[in-house]
């Protein structure tokens, strides 16, 4: 179990766009927004963020990280890579079934900002 995520962005607010966009088709609103930082929460806690990278001596960047968000619906995957796109997201994968997984494996993958997978799926049918 994942108590909480965090990514590492060069541009705090190009970011925060693109994740208000996709992750709000999800149906995770933003949380609190703090000068390097903005947090979602998903049942109540604050659970993924975005820190902009510092330069200096402690700065460091995760690259090519994969998240998998819980959609509630396959519509919701479709909606969550639509805006991913128009908000500047490039597309890794289109919506669609992934029987490879499970038969029922309905995802979307696309890379945001600084090339991280960020990934919808919806596990139950129709």
């Amino acid at each position: 179990m994942i108590d909480q995520c965090s990514l590492h962005v060069t541009d705090l607010e190009r970011s925060r766009c693109f994740y208000d966009a996709a992750l709000g088709r999800l149906g995770i609103p933003t949380g609190r927004t703090a000068r390097s930082g903005v947090h979602w929460v998903g049942d109540g806690v604050e659970a993924f963020s975005i820190n902009e990278i510092r330069s200096g001596r402690n700065a460091r960047q995760v690259r090519e990280a994969h998240l998998a968000f819980v959609a509630r619906s396959r519509p919701a995957v479709d909606a969550f890579h639509a805006a991913a796109l128009r908000a500047g997201g490039r597309n890794d994968r289109e919506p669609g079934l992934r029987p490879e997984y499970h038969p029922n494996y309905y995802a979307a993958l696309v890379l945001d900002p600084d090339g991280h997978r960020i990934e919808a799926v919806c596990h139950t049918p129709d």
